[in-house]
């Protein structure tokens, strides 16, 4: 019978050495409707990141050379929006544990079967579409030294101090998973792990299954039991990120779990203890749902008990300076550009905007002006030439000059065009890096891969 495609799946690269394990994997995706690949070594995976548009990683941890750890955070450093599942023979919670500190969205125990296979990878290809990409933490800086940033930044020590709940607020991109980060690392949990769940990127049996676990058999899928963030965070910290758009049954789940460190994995009847400190967050307006019935007021005042803001970027224009001098000296690096420095004028002009996309949009704009200028020094006149082409349409607008078109030409043919020179001028500076070249495009890694088939486009040249 011919396998029914998955509507809108993304491609699936398998990683693992042993062929029987890699081709009978490739396999049951393929016969399930999937686009997999299949490579027998880590190398070969980053080779194959680098050509094509991949959605999940499904990686084997023990290989020759570089093992599945390391090719995790190979993956997390180029590719990070691409989520990765590990295979492990040893399936414990401390591998797990270690797995997930390095970014892994998930594991599977060998030996595997079909459902659960199935199971993780709609799970993870799921969350890879409804969930926003984020972006990493700043390696660890301070979000800034504004009088707003340093009484905020004394709350989150205060708060580590404590084993209570703490609510970050604040609109996206403010850094509130670097909060996080902060009170954990601060606290007297910094040794355990620090894991972290997006509820509102899968639907409600997902999630469950994703905070407490499963029994065998609870589900499609769950052919063994398994251990669920809860229980990967034991020692440490849980950060819940971005609460608004929870069910009332998760709501009601939750609420217990804070309340009185207790919860069951699904399917199952033993009830299990939670040895974790709860961070949450949100840009949502939590007491408005509350008024209008949407959020539970119990859950509220469970997650409320240390409430902390984290002010927009817009309201403190003095930390835009130093955050966009680290954040050039930090890609400056990372593009072999060690000497790439902003002038004064730039730094006044990029203090004027407003910076709708807080520390994120800022941090990505300055990576942008780092791989774009052609000098070390980085003036007003190369960000405001920046700033003019984020502000127009995707892909076209990145075009640095005006495109010469026949007066016969047609609108689709004045537009291929455009987008055709705007790829090549940022593939040119991105050194043939896609996804360095999507970022300063300002498109999905998706989108450029479209665009690069349907134009023609070798990338290699």
């Amino acid at each position: 019978m011919t396998p029914v495609a998955v509507a809108g799946a993304a491609p699936v690269l398998v990683v693992d050495d042993d062929p029987a394990v890699g081709k009978v994997l490739e396999g049951l995706l393929r016969q399930s409707g999937h686009d997999a690949q299949w490579v027998s070594s880590a190398s070969a995976a980053l080779e194959v990141l680098d050509q094509r548009f991949i959605g999940l990683v499904i990686s084997d941890i023990q290989m020759p050379n570089m093992d599945g750890l390391e090719l995790l955070t190979r993956i997390k450093q180029g590719w990070p929006d691409v989520p990765v599942v590990m295979l492990t023979a040893h399936g414990t919670v401390t591998t797990a544990v270690e797995a997930m500190k390095r970014g892994a969205s998930d594991f599977i125990q060998k030996p595997f079967e079909r459902d659960e296979i199935l199971y993780v990878v709609k799970k993870e290809l799921t969350r890879n579409t409804s969930a926003p990409a984020e972006a990493a933490p700043a390696g660890g800086l301070k979000l800034g030294s504004s009088a707003a940033m340093r009484e905020c930044d004394e709350l989150l020590t205060r708060a580590a101090r404590s084993p209570a709940t703490v609510l970050l607020r604040g609109e996206s991109g403010v850094g509130k998973e670097l909060a996080a980060h902060a009170i954990h690392d601060r606290s007297k949990r910094s040794t355990g792990p620090f894991v972290v769940v997006h509820p509102t990127a899968l639907a409600e049996q997902l999630l469950e299954s994703e905070l407490f676990g499963h029994e065998k058999g609870a589900f499609t899928g769950a052919v063994s039991r398994k251990p669920g963030r809860v229980e990967l965070a034991e020692g440490g910290t849980l950060f819940l990120d971005e609460l608004g758009d929870l069910s009332a049954t998760v709501q009601l789940k939750l609420l217990r779990l804070i309340q009185e460190r207790q919860f069951e994995r699904v399917g199952g009847t033993q009830t299990l203890t939670a040895d974790v400190r709860f961070v949450a967050a949100t840009h949502r307006n939590l007491e408005a749902m509350v008024a209008e019935g949407k959020f539970r007021e119990d859950l509220f005042f469970r997650l409320n008990v240390i409430p902390i803001r984290i002010p927009p970027l817009r309201d403190r224009g003095e930390d835009v300076g130093p955050l966009a001098v680290h954040f050039c000296r930090e890609h400056g690096g990372l593009n072999d550009r060690p000497n790439a420095a902003l002038t004064d004028d730039a730094l006044a002009l990029l203090q004027t905007q407003p910076w709708k996309g807080n520390v994120r949009q800022l941090k990505n704009f300055v990576e942008r002006l780092v791989v774009m200028s052609d000098a070390d020094r980085i003036d007003a006149a190369v960000v405001s030439r920046e700033l003019s082409r984020s502000a127009e349409p995707p892909l076209s607008a990145s075009v640095a000059a005006p495109v010469a078109i026949g007066g016969e030409a047609s609108l689709d043919q004045s537009r291929s065009a455009a987008e055709r020179a705007a790829i090549q001028e940022a593939l040119s500076r991105a050194g043939g890096n896609r996804t360095k070249a999507a970022r300063l495009l300002g498109v999905a890694r998706r989108t450029l891969y479209n665009k690069l088939d349907e134009l023609g486009i070798d990338a290699k040249r």
